[in-house]
């Protein structure tokens, strides 16, 4: 199973894998439950909680600064994948449209499929994080979470949410799907933060 679908970091790749994982020689694909089906037309996306109320459209979206970004790609199951390359547009652009209590300090993403998974806002508005709605120049697949997911490189892949539509902004934390099934709630790679202690992992 190595051999064929994974293979261990060389020399010069090693300093970007974190511990525990191996580089994955396509792009896997994992998704708990069935994959929703949402074309640009019909996505929206919600805005709500300790914010203003807002909506947002395919081409709210699109009107926006576009980039290419290269980012690497560490799953929870023991996966990375070097240099991916998306187009999106920075969450740092987006905030900018969004009027925020001043008691904000955690986020619930919401995504299309009742997914949901926690981050906090100091974790979400670094500036490297992005929407995706473009991989390796070709549409987001809804396989890979397409129209549209958010990428979080510093974290674990389930923290960037795939079939994103809404961001709920919250005082407090609450805990996601895995998170409340015993995933952690941060996930950094590099502190290899996969399971909750209180799990037992």
């Amino acid at each position: 199973m190595l051999g064929k679908f994974f293979q261990k970091p060389g020399k010069e790749e090693s300093e970007r894998v974190p511990p525990g994982q191996h580089l994955a020689k396509g792009f896997p694909v994992l998704t708990y439950g069935e994959t929703p089906q949402v074309s640009a037309e019909e996505w929206e996306f919600r805005v709500w909680g300790l914010a203003k109320s807002a909506t947002f459209s395919w081409s709210d979206f699109m009107a926006l600064p576009q980039h290419e970004f290269t980012a690497d790609f560490h799953c929870v199951t023991r996966w990375s994948k070097l240099d991916v390359k998306w187009t999106g547009i920075k969450v740092t652009d987006f905030m900018g449209l969004i009027e925020l209590d001043p008691k904000v300090a955690q986020i619930m993403e919401h995504c299309y499929g009742g997914y949901t998974t926690n981050i906090s806002l100091e974790d979400f508005l670094r500036e490297e994080n992005f929407f995706a709605f473009k991989v390796f120049g070709e549409d987001l697949p809804a396989e890979h979470g397409g129209p549209m997911r958010l990428v979080v490189p510093h974290l674990y892949a389930w923290k960037s949410a795939k079939w994103i539509n809404g961001l709920e902004f919250l005082a407090a934390e609450e805990l996601g799907f895995w998170e409340r099934n015993g995933y952690h709630r941060r996930g950094e790679p590099w502190a290899e933060e996969r399971y909750s202690n209180a799990f037992g992992f």
